[in-house]
């Protein structure tokens, strides 16, 4: 399984935002839409064993699941209708427990730490960041869990939380990418079994 933990720093946490506007009304939704689509889109196809969550402005997380996804189609409104969809049974995420708000989609009342404390549990984390290792220089992990942030950098006690964590940490490249562009080399790396067979 390959996850990814994207933070969204400005993201909603409340449904009350328009579709037209979710690169600027919707604190930069667009960015974390594109990451979604990314990470579970092939040509004619979708990866299943893939999970993706979104920390929303560290309240809220939107987990999608390759698994039993239905309904992503590979555009960022209909990508930003199941997050708010998601937002609208909010109320219904107690504590910890998930709340599935369409297939493969659930929310979780939790932040950045809790969320990554979970996911964790199950493979190997990997912060993506400018300033890692070159990946070229690391094994391709069997089931790591991908942590990137935004469009802003990590915060400081995002930063600190992944220093613990993090069992790696990678770039992808001499140059800054947007971090769904990162998502899409990451697959590479793995499909490829670290670049080697193609």
């Amino acid at each position: 399984m390959r996850q990814f933990v994207v933070i969204g720093h400005e993201a909603p946490t409340d449904p009350e935002f328009s579709l037209d506007d979710i690169a600027g009304g919707a604190g930069r939704l667009d960015v974390l839409c594109r990451c979604v689509t990314s990470a579970f889109f092939l040509s004619h196809d979708i990866r299943e064993a893939v999970r993706v969550h979104l920390v929303l402005a560290d309240e809220f997380t939107v987990s999608f699941d390759g698994r039993d996804l239905r309904r992503l189609n590979p555009d960022e409104r209909s990508t930003a209708a199941l997050v708010r969809n998601a937002l609208e049974e909010r109320a219904e995420a107690i504590g910890h427990q998930p709340v599935e708000t369409s297939p493969g989609v659930s929310l979780t009342r939790r932040g950045f730490e809790p969320t990554l404390d979970a996911v964790a549990r199950d493979g190997t984390v990997v912060q993506l960041h400018e300033d890692g290792d070159p990946v070229v220089d690391v094994e391709p992990p069997e089931n790591p869990v991908f942590v990137l942030s935004d469009h802003h950098d990590f915060a400081d006690r995002e930063a600190d939380v992944l220093a613990e964590a993090a069992d790696e940490r990678v770039r992808l490249g001499p140059e800054a990418l947007h971090a769904d562009h990162a998502i899409t080399v990451a697959h590479n790396y793995l499909d490829t079994d670290g670049f080697t067979r193609y």
